[in-house]
């Protein structure tokens, strides 16, 4: 079980083959292949969590289970901060039942592929700086998630500044996303998935 605050910005990125290859260059790799990420959203019937901005996730890949809790974002101008406690699960059927039994129901889907990049030499703590990039239904991004400092640098490396920065979830970027393209679909789920 880890527990921290994370921080972290998304970029927007077009050209999935050339931002793998800019990565390659910059001393980034592989350290955890692209994956299938389904993402489920928990609440209470008042949306007690989500007032507080704070959110409860149940993340499957494969036959892999996550549990994470966001706490509320910190003030920040350029990046988002928050705390964040997570802890593998065996079985995220089995836990599903209990955040059920608790009250708790699911509120909103997410789906995306993320492939997870480090550079060896970089290590923050217990934790690396981690550049993530997400293949979603509504576009592709990166996410850097380390100290504001590496954010930065790594940012300026791909071409990028701090007006590229997004701090909103992606649920947030869901919802915008939906309302510009006239939509009314319900989750964050590719073609032929949406419930």
């Amino acid at each position: 079980m880890a527990a921290s605050h994370e921080t972290e910005i998304k970029l927007p990125v077009s050209g999935l083959r050339a931002v793998r290859e800019r990565l390659r260059s910059l001393g980034f790799r592989v350290v955890e292949p692209r994956h299938f990420e389904s993402n489920r959203v928990l609440d209470f019937a008042d949306l007690r969590l989500r007032k507080a901005r704070c959110l409860l996730r149940l993340r499957v890949e494969g036959a892999r289970c996550l549990l994470t809790y966001k706490g509320a974002p910190l003030d920040s101008r350029a990046y988002k901060v928050r705390r964040e406690i997570e802890t593998h699960v065996a079985s995220g059927r089995r836990m599903g039942e209990i955040l059920a039994a608790l009250g708790l129901e699911e509120k909103f889907r997410y789906d995306k592929y993320r492939t997870t990049f480090a550079r060896r030499r970089e290590k923050t703590g217990t934790r690396h700086a981690l550049v993530e990039l997400d293949e979603t239904p509504i576009g592709d991004f990166l996410e850097l998630e380390g100290p504001t400092r590496w954010i930065d640098a790594v940012a300026r490396e791909l071409g990028h500044s701090r007006k590229d920065y997004i701090t909103q979830s992606y649920g947030a970027l869901f919802f915008a996303w939906r309302r510009r393209q006239g939509r009314r679909t319900r989750n964050m789920v590719f073609p032929g998935e949406n419930k």
